[in-house]
């Protein structure tokens, strides 16, 4: 009989309809990026999720602006804590990011991304919205090409058959 354990995940990936909650239901993500001589870097953003993608916002003036426009190569890491999606649930997107700066995607995507945090108080949105609507403020698009989903509730029920068994 073969030991339990935690070598192999492929039994633990996160469904798809369970996937697109964690990403509809989050509202805050780890954006990484690499700097200049190759180190990856990453800052905890918040996001809408739209169109297959990850929309975020960030002054022109920051260091990851510049960054992705020279290497548009990013992650994001998304995760279950904080929310009601229920046990440990990760999923970690490999893309690339389009920096946006034209005024039809500002339209849309500030007033979108107020909302997620204050859904029911458009005074508060708009207030927002105009704190963020300035020139130097940039959209970034993050398309996703590959992932890594992992469902810690699956995780979980296999160790308590795994008990159940005298495996553990």
């Amino acid at each position: 009989m073969s030991r339990f354990n935690y070598d192999d995940m492929r039994d633990y990936v996160l469904d798809e309809d369970a996937e697109r909650h964690l990403v509809e239901t989050q509202s805050e993500c780890t954006f990484i990026w690499s700097n200049r001589e190759g180190w990856p870097l990453g800052v905890i953003m918040s996001y809408v999720w739209r169109d297959g993608a990850f929309w975020l916002s960030a002054s022109s003036q920051r260091k990851r602006v510049h960054a992705v426009i020279r290497d548009p190569r990013v992650a994001i890491c998304v995760s279950s804590i904080g929310t009601d999606v229920g046990a440990m649930r990760t999923v970690t997107y490999k893309g690339t990011c389009d920096v946006l700066e034209d005024a039809e995607t500002k339209r849309w995507f500030l007033p979108a991304l107020a909302e997620r945090y204050w859904p029911d108080d458009r005074e508060t949105v708009e207030r927002v919205v105009r704190l963020n609507d300035t020139p130097n403020r940039r959209v970034l698009k993050v398309t996703p090409t590959q992932r890594i989903a992992f469902d810690g509730a699956k995780m979980a029920e296999a160790t308590m058959a795994a008990m159940a068994r005298g495996e553990l």
